[in-house]
């Protein structure tokens, strides 16, 4: 959710250390310098099955390159391998963030009919003269339309991987558009290559939530992105992507037996029955842009009777997806500018979901809002948190076989409650929490667990630190809320939490972990975190693990 901010000079990666180039905005993309070697590539779909037409757009500076298209799951599968492909240097326009790169295609091959739905991560390698390049795309392969329908299907946030997609110069945080050469972009395109880190990451690369509380006294530090300036990653690469998400779900769930096909928000936003098959819609980690015709599918699933179960966190902005799917439009904070406004289809001007003129609070999708977060475990903002949700109804069927209690913290050794969340309104009665209903939640819901979250950050005045998030979400917010930002505002709109929910809804039930960072309790291997995924895909998906 971060606001968009300019932290300076930085530096734009390439292979090794020599010939980086200083630019106003930490972004990847093209050098635009013939010499320095780079290779990059991008598909025009981030979705096809078995049997189809993969059609690459390579660019690079190197006079031949390998190819490598690889299975990610439980463990990594080389698929298809070519070497000495000939190296075609193409030209780049200089919004191609917004407009698209509008490539060539350069590799065109025949997707075998055996090979397995999945996240498939393509390589592309380059050596000349000594230096040496990676780069990595990634598309996912639906079930072949032939085999029966897995239980489970697997939606990728790909409305919020856009969003934070820099390579090229802007995305829905900063860039290198507006009038001045400097602000984010309300139009951002699916046609180029994604940012280094949203394929693929080195092992111990690290999350946006540290792995220990902040210690009083100590300046706040933001590993993830000391990390990625270091290793010439985007810095943005710990908010969204495959790698940091979802590739680490599907991993788990192949692991231990759950048959999952795979898809996209796009998917849902063109075809809006495509739930239908499937007993449950699964969607995980950072998953903060949504367009209107991916929840109607979303609704019309679970009051049919389908089960969703959300692991994901920050269910906040409207986006419209135009262009046959290659835009994605989302105005945020200055939704005023959005040209729907005062339209006849001024509901769909891209603003938060709970505010005008969206009006259609998260919660009555997935039983919890965005703005009644938003953050956790990032830097001060609740940075000396316990990390985990205080349970509050150990009883209940999610937490079978999890040996909770009243008032024990679920998930804190393995950090997962953060880095954004997503709560709701609630009261308390005789030491449990039940929904108010006053932001749009059904009074059904129930509430498992809860944490506190923060939009702002405390400053303790220690010499020498700035302040990352400060206090302008929470200013956004009583503006949006309240219509005015007062002293009174502010500090209604300071505060959030995050919830775990369950939900009847129509003929059918949802689950809602509301946190980013619940996919790191099935990485580290937290055993209650671990019983109560495997609690609700049981459930939901009317099977055991085969």
């Amino acid at each position: 959710m971060t606001r968009s901010e300019n932290q300076g000079p930085a530096i734009t990666p390439r292979t090794r250390a020599k010939a980086r180039h200083i630019l106003d905005h930490y972004y990847i993309g093209p050098s635009r310098d013939a010499s320095v070697l780079e290779i990059w590539g991008y598909t025009e779909r981030m979705t096809y099955a078995p049997g189809e037409l993969l059609a690459l757009r390579v660019s690079t500076t190197a006079r031949e390159w390998d190819l490598e298209i690889g299975r990610d799951g439980a463990t990594y599968e080389v698929m298809h391998r070519e070497s000495g492909l000939k190296g075609v240097h193409q030209r780049t326009p200089k919004d191609c963030s917004v407009t698209g790169c509008g490539w060539e295609v350069t590799y065109e091959f025949r997707i075998p009919d055996d090979w397995r739905e999945g996240g498939y991560l393509v390589t592309l390698r380059a050596e000349q003269d000594g230096d040496r390049v990676e780069e990595h795309h990634l598309f996912l392969l639906r079930r072949a339309p032939e085999k029966p329908a897995a239980p489970f299907v697997l939606i990728c946030a790909t409305g919020t991987w856009l969003a934070y997609n820099c390579w090229g110069g802007s995305n829905h945080y900063e860039g290198i558009t507006g009038p001045e050469g400097k602000s984010f972009s309300p139009v951002v395109s699916t046609q180029r290559p994604w940012s280094r880190g949203l394929c693929k990451l080195p092992a111990g690369a690290p999350r946006a939530v540290p792995d220990t509380p902040h210690k009083p006294g100590d300046m706040v530090r933001y590993p993830y992105m000391e990390w990625a300036y270091s290793y010439g990653y985007s810095k943005k690469y710990a908010s969204a992507g495959w790698a940091s998400y979802e590739r680490h779900f599907a991993r788990w769930a192949e692991a231990e037996g759950y048959e999952f096909d795979f898809a996209t928000q796009h998917d849902l936003e063109a075809d809006p029955d495509l739930l239908k098959d499937y007993q449950c819609a699964v969607f995980v980690g950072h998953d903060e842009y949504w367009s209107a015709n991916m929840r109607h599918a979303v609704d019309s699933f679970t009051e049919g009777g389908g089960r969703v179960a959300r692991f994901a966190g920050n269910f906040l902005w409207q986006t419209r997806i135009e262009d046959q799917g290659r835009t994605q439009v989302c105005y945020k904070y200055t939704a005023d500018l959005d040209p729907l406004v005062a339209s006849d289809r001024e509901h769909l001007v891209t603003s938060a979901w709970e505010v005008s003129p969206a009006n259609w609070p998260g919660a009555r999708t997935f039983g919890v809002n965005g703005l009644k977060g938003v953050y956790a475990g990032l830097g001060r903002c609740v940075g000396q948190g316990s990390g985990g949700f205080t349970v509050y109804r150990p009883d209940h069927w999610a937490f079978e076989g999890a040996q909770l209690g009243y008032g024990d913290q679920l998930g804190a050794g393995a950090r997962v409650f953060g880095y954004e969340v997503d709560g709701l309104d609630y009261r308390m009665d005789d030491g449990l929490p039940f929904p108010t209903g006053l932001d749009g939640a059904d009074l059904g819901v129930q509430i498992l667990a809860l944490g506190l979250a923060t939009n702002i950050e405390p400053d303790h005045e220690i010499w020498g630190e700035t302040l990352y998030i400060g206090n302008s979400d929470a200013v956004f917010k009583a503006e949006s809320m309240f219509g005015v930002c007062t002293d009174e505002t502010l500090d209604r709109s300071s505060r959030g939490n995050g919830a775990v929910i369950y939900w009847q809804r129509g003929l059918g039930e949802v689950f809602t972990a509301g946190t980013c960072e619940w996919v790191m309790g099935l990485v580290r291997q937290d055993r209650q975190v671990e019983q109560i995924t495997r609690n609700v895909l049981n459930r939901f998906g009317n099977c055991q693990p085969l």
